[in-house]
């Protein structure tokens, strides 16, 4: 399996404003755009 890139917060800003423009979606119904949201924040710690 390949190396993934890690999240950045301009990925994880596109991830929220979808998850904000279909509050239905797979996307905002799991929680993934405050997941990806807190991944960039790590990120930018480290």
């Amino acid at each position: 399996m390949g190396r993934s890139t890690p999240m950045d917060h301009e990925a994880a800003d596109r991830i929220s404003a979808a998850a904000d423009r279909d509050p239905g979606s797979p996307t905002a119904e799991s929680g993934f755009d405050d997941r990806a949201q807190d991944a960039a924040d790590r990120n930018d710690s480290a």
